[in-house]
C-alpha cells in the first residue's frame, strides 16, 4: 500500500492551480492584444497588455536590468521560506490558504520574469480619471494570501495557555 503524502502537500495543489490559471491568462492576453493596446470592458475595468519589468506598482522598472535578477533572487528565497512554513505542523488551514496563494503568485511571476525578463500584466481598474497600476491573476493571489496571513496574525491562537487568558482577582 502506497504511503499518504504529508498534508502540507495538498496545498501545493493551490498554488499550482493559481500558476496555472496565471499563465493561461496571460498567454490568451498576450496572444489577442498588441502591447499597450487597451479595451474597455466596463466603466471602471480595462484589459490592457503591459510589460512590468519592475516590481509591485513598477518598482525599479527603469533600473537597467539588473532588477531581473534581484527580484528573481527574491522570489526565489520568498518561495523557499513559504514552503518551509507550508510544512510546520502547527500551521492552521486559513494560513496555509494565505501561504499557498502568495506561492502560486509568486511562482507565476517569476516564470514570466526568468523567460520574459518582465512579468505580464493586463487587469487596469481606474475611476474618476485615476488608474491603478495593470496587475495579473498572480499578484491578485498573493494580494489575497496576504490578506489572509495577516487576518491570520490577528486571530487569537488557541494554543495560548489558558492562564494567561483569565483575569485575577
Amino acid at each position: 500500500m502506497p504511503e499518504r503524502a504529508p498534508a502540507w502537500t495538498r496545498w501545493l495543489w493551490l498554488s499550482a492551480i493559481v500558476i496555472v490559471l496565471d499563465l493561461a491568462s496571460k498567454a490568451i492576453v498576450s496572444d489577442a492584444f498588441r502591447y499597450g493596446e487597451v479595451r474597455e470592458v466596463t466603466s471602471f475595468f480595462n484589459l490592457v497588455l503591459v510589460h512590468n519589468a519592475g516590481a509591485a506598482f513598477s518598482f525599479l522598472a527603469q533600473a537597467g536590468g539588473w532588477q531581473r535578477w534581484f527580484f528573481t533572487a527574491i522570489a526565489i528565497a520568498i518561495s523557499a521560506l513559504l514552503i518551509w512554513m507550508l510544512r510546520k505542523p502547527e500551521t492552521d488551514a486559513l494560513l496555509s490558504c494565505g501561504l499557498a496563494l502568495v506561492l502560486g503568485g509568486a511562482l507565476g511571476n517569476l516564470y514570466d520574469r526568468v523567460m520574459l525578463g518582465y512579468v505580464v500584466d493586463f487587469v487596469q481598474l481606474h475611476a474618476a480619471g485615476y488608474y491603478f497600476p495593470a496587475f495579473n491573476v498572480a499578484d491578485s493571489a498573493i494580494t489575497v494570501g496576504v490578506v489572509l496571513l495577516i487576518w491570520d496574525s490577528l486571530r487569537p491562537t488557541s494554543r495560548a495557555p489558558a492562564a494567561a487568558t483569565q483575569e485575577k482577582p
